[in-house]
């Protein structure tokens, strides 16, 4: 239902209307005449741009497309800048007033606009000073242009209808211009700024063209107006705060080397995005916030749009602060526009749809209001206006029937935004309560009169011994030296901890490691901030060091970790493996093309990452054992695959290529054992045996030419070297290479000829039941097509299974002699009679046994498939399928409980322990394999472990 006009709104149109009849603007048919009703109803801007040029009517919607300053005629910039600025300003109130226009593309236009002004008048003025002094040059003689960065609301290209622009400019390096008259770099960039800011900022006969705000750059207005990309760099490491991490999310080259900006941008990311969670970030926002709140009361600006509570800074403070703590990790993150941030920032989780849907609305509305309050007459205001005529103007403009329905809907939208805010922002740190009131007490005397005593009570074991090493923390170089913030959030910690840990199964173990993180993590402020902005977080840290000594230790070797750990998005839910590829794509991707340094410590970063994520599924059991089994064979593959071409790269640098041997030089690298079974532990090393084409010779055709087997040679000697290579983040794998032909004995490299000879005339029993697990982890095509083929050919050549049966048997007693770890009341589960090994070889026995007749078993090499595809075949029943794959996940499961705990694989009483090693051993006899012996040579079928 359309609104009718109010009575002053009506009387001020009749007056407007006939003022502009008089300056030449005469009668228009209906619908025009409507529109401008509609447009004089929403800005006194536009009806006096009007009423100065009649003739801006005709062109309202086609203003000209691309500003022209003639170098020739300096002295016309102004007035030609500020005339194409009114074009194009009338024709954003004519889109938004009467054509409907969305937010984004008032917003998008707004920000063109000055852009494009800034780039024709940085253009202009660079070429009158390249004639008067030259062009600016590097220190090989190459020109050199201003970069201009916008940071604010045009950095993000979401600028209002009248808003100052927020510039910095740079140039990359120290130098002369190459004219007659040269100057320094720094004097010609800095004329061309202040020329800039002249010809955009002052006011004229026609106006002003954009309000120019300089007080973003590195020291503010006492800081030069161009600053070189080195010292830039300089000053963001020493000198840079946190209010300028905020600022600078938004930066973007808008003008003269955009380029060269975006480098810039590169090597600046570091200061805004900590490559940790920072949750740091809360500290500084929030002081942010009550500088403004501070200032809103001063000033009395309530009613602030932007300011105010529930206001449009409000908005931009919850996505920078999620932007500030996590972008550092997820560079999609990295957006300087907020409603793609926003939209981006949900679909990784960090906010809920149902927050979005709030917050959008609100935004587009709030921006909305600014806008026309803007344009009414191109003021820079965001304050409600008071004159009553104003607001019944603004409110029909948007649609309301009044000035009171308007303001309802806006304290509706503002009311959303406090709350949400508040939610995110409100401090999540509580008042000690509870077991933790009494620790906090505690802590606060520790060094003056506290004593064991207290920690006792509180239910601490070992309560001495605790306080000893609480005291040493306390008194340790690395607390004295914290900050007075950064020592306020650990006395906030700390007491937590201690109430957490006394909960726990094990209070001096879980104490004990949780010590030794702190330790680790004191000068890293952002674990600590984490800590104390996130309870849950806190309870979760304590909850894995209690339950898992592999987990604590890697935590208190490498903190980055922590990350994965205290992420409050820890789901259910893990890569698979093409996300993990992914994952390792894109960390690589992230680190110089040129430095293998980088690069590897990229990869380690990500394979801890993903390892620790499948660890804590494996904790709490949110997937079963063979899932994470699978899970961590599958990060190995990729990380291999990933790591063979970097191996490559440093030779083929040195030496080029094989001619003819492909990108991977003819290399495949076949994994055995838990790796070739997709059955990895979380302490596994990597069974490797590495082929090659021998059919591919000759030398590689680089500056340095090799012969191809010491160039394959290299390569894989590279490769296991970047393996093992410790890094900050800690190293790869540890690799075994005993299972190659011929073992210990043998070559590093074989050719697939010889693999295949080897295989097929001189392997053992055990070797073939080897290569039952072993399968193609990555590598050239014609090599991993002709190991399959290898595979298929030797183990599916018919056997005398009796035979089969003998070797399988003796070789395992054997082994069972030399490893199994059983006796008394404990059990090795990977050892031990039915335990994991007898299971695999009783599946090794299987295959060998009826491949020839079942090919269709080559393609297996995972335990619980194999099991499946035996009971298909009916080589098993039904019911001791199930039965062998509730043994296999049992003893998996506890097999990788001890490593997280970092025990050995060995087990007491367990019922359920029983009943596996009592289904093995069953299937075990069934096959004709005898029973599974004790390593003492006793033939008892195993009971229950102890």
């Amino acid at each position: 239902m359309a609104i009718a006009i109010p009575d002053g709104v009506a009387d001020l149109l009749r007056t407007r209307r006939q003022a502009l009849r008089e300056a030449g603007l005469g009668e228009l048919p209906p619908v025009q005449e409507a529109e401008l009703a509609a447009l004089l109803a929403a800005s006194d801007y536009a009806f006096e741009r009007l009423r100065r040029q009649p003739a801006c009517w005709a062109s309202l919607r086609s203003p000209p497309s691309r500003l022209e300053l003639a170098p020739e005629d300096e002295s016309a910039w102004p007035a030609r800048l500020r005339q194409f600025r009114h074009a194009h300003s009338l024709a954003l109130i004519a889109a938004d007033v009467l054509d409907g226009a969305s937010l984004e593309a008032t917003l998008a236009a707004s920000s063109w606009l000055a852009e494009h002004c800034i780039e024709q008048a940085l253009v202009a003025i660079e070429g009158s000073l390249a004639a008067r002094h030259g062009r600016p040059c590097d220190r090989h003689g190459q020109p050199q242009r201003l970069v201009v960065l916008a940071l604010g609301k045009l950095g993000g290209a979401e600028l209002n209808f009248s808003s100052d622009v927020d510039l910095v400019f740079a140039y990359a390096e120290s130098g002369h211009s190459d004219g007659e008259r040269p100057l320094d770099n720094e004097s010609w960039f800095q004329r061309a700024g202040q020329r800039l800011i002249q010809l955009l900022d002052d006011v004229t006969a026609d106006g002003f063209g954009f309000r120019v705000d300089m007080r973003l750059r590195p020291f503010g207005k006492a800081g030069r107006l161009a600053m070189s990309f080195g010292a830039m760099e300089q000053y963001f490491q020493r000198d840079g705060r946190d209010w300028e991490r905020y600022a600078w999310i938004k930066a973007r080259p808008i003008a003269g080397d955009r380029a060269a900006g975006a480098r810039l941008l590169d090597t600046l990311r570091p200061f805004v995005y900590r490559r940790y969670l920072d949750y740091t970030a809360f500290e500084g926002l929030r002081e942010m916030k009550g500088l403004i709140e501070a200032e809103v009361q001063r000033r009395d600006l309530a009613e602030h749009l932007k300011l105010g509570p529930g206001g449009i800074r409000e908005i931009e403070f919850i996505v920078q602060l999620l932007q500030l703590i996590r972008a550092g990790r997820e560079p999609e993150l990295r957006q300087s526009s907020l409603l793609p941030t926003l939209a981006r920032l949900v679909g990784h989780g960090h906010l809920t749809a149902a927050q979005a849907s709030r917050l959008e609305p609100a935004y587009r509305f709030l921006r909305r209001l600014e806008n026309r309050l803007q344009m009414l007459r191109d003021e820079q205001v965001h304050c409600l206006p008071e004159d009553p005529l104003v607001r019944q103007r603004i409110a029909f403009g948007l649609g309301f029937a009044d000035w009171d329905a308007l303001a309802a809907e806006l304290d509706r939208h503002r009311a959303i935004v406090q709350r949400e805010f508040a939610d995110v922002f409100e401090a999540r740190r509580r008042a000690p309560h509870g077991d933790a009131v009494a620790f906090s007490e505690y802590w606060r005397r520790i060094d003056a009169g506290a004593d064991a005593a207290e920690l006792e009570a509180a239910g601490i074991a070992d309560a001495a011994g605790m306080h000893a090493r609480l005291l040493d923390l306390v008194r340790s170089p690395g607390v004295q030296a914290l900050t007075e913030r950064a020592r306020a959030r650990l006395d906030r910690v700390l007491p937590a901890l201690l109430a957490g840990a006394a909960r726990s199964h094990e209070p001096v173990v879980t104490l004990e490691r949780l010590l030794r993180l702190l330790h680790a993590i004191l000068r890293r402020a952002s674990y600590l901030a984490l800590l104390d902005e996130q309870p849950d977080a806190l309870k979760r840290l304590v909850d894995v060091m209690g339950r898992s000594a592999l987990l604590a230790e890697r935590l208190a070797a490498h903190p980055l970790l922590l990350d994965d750990l205290l992420d409050p998005r820890a789901a259910p839910e893990l890569p698979d493996r093409a996300q993990i590829a992914g994952e390792i794509a894109q960390a690589l991707a992230a680190a110089p093309d040129d430095d293998i340094e980088a690069r590897l410590l990229a990869l380690v970063e990500t394979r801890q990452s993903i390892a620790f994520r499948i660890a804590q599924a494996a904790l709490f059991r949110r997937q079963p054992a063979a899932d994470s089994a699978r899970q961590l064979a599958e990060l190995a593959d990729e990380v291999l695959r990933a790591l063979l071409p970097l191996a490559l790269l440093e030779l083929e640098r040195q030496h080029g290529r094989l001619p003819g041997a492909g990108p991977l030089a003819g290399l495949a690298i076949v994994g055995y054992g838990s790796l070739g079974g997709l059955e990895l532990g979380f302490t596994s090393d990597l069974d490797l045996v590495f082929l090659f084409d021998d059919a591919v010779d000759g030398d590689s055709d680089g500056p340095r030419p090799i012969d191809a087997t010491r160039y394959r040679l290299r390569a894989v000697q590279k490769l296991l070297a970047l393996l093992s290579t410790l890094t900050p983040a800690g190293r790869l794998y540890d690799v075994d290479l005993r299972l190659r032909p011929d073992g210990a004995k043998g070559l590093l490299l074989t050719g697939l000829h010889s693999f295949a000879d080897y295989q097929r005339s001189r392997a053992w029993t055990w070797e073939h039941q080897a290569l039952v697990r072993a399968r193609l982890v990555t590598g050239d095509p014609a090599v991993s097509a002709g190991f399959d083929a290898v595979r298929d050919e030797v183990l599916g050549q018919p056997r005398d299974p009796e035979q089969v049966r003998r070797d399988v048997a003796g070789m395992r007693q054997r082994m069972r002699g030399e490893l199994d770890r059983s006796g008394g009341d404990r059990f090795d589960l990977k050892q031990g009679p039915g335990g994991l090994v007898d299971l695999e070889f009783l599946l090794q026995a299987e295959v060998l046994s009826q491949a020839a007749q079942h090919p269709e078993l080559l393609r297996l090499t995972r335990t619980p498939d194999v099991l499946e595809r035996l009971a298909a075949g009916g080589a098993i029943s039904t019911a001791q399928c199930a039965a062998l794959l509730d043994a296999h996940a049992e003893l998996l499961g506890r097999a990788l409980d001890c490593s997280l705990d970092g025990r050995p694989r060995l087990v007491t009483d367990a019922p359920a322990i029983g009943a596996a090693q009592t289904a093995i051993a069953d299937a075990w006899q069934r096959a004709g394999l005898g029973r599974a012996q004790h390593s003492d040579g006793t033939g008892d079928a195993p009971q229950a472990a102890g």
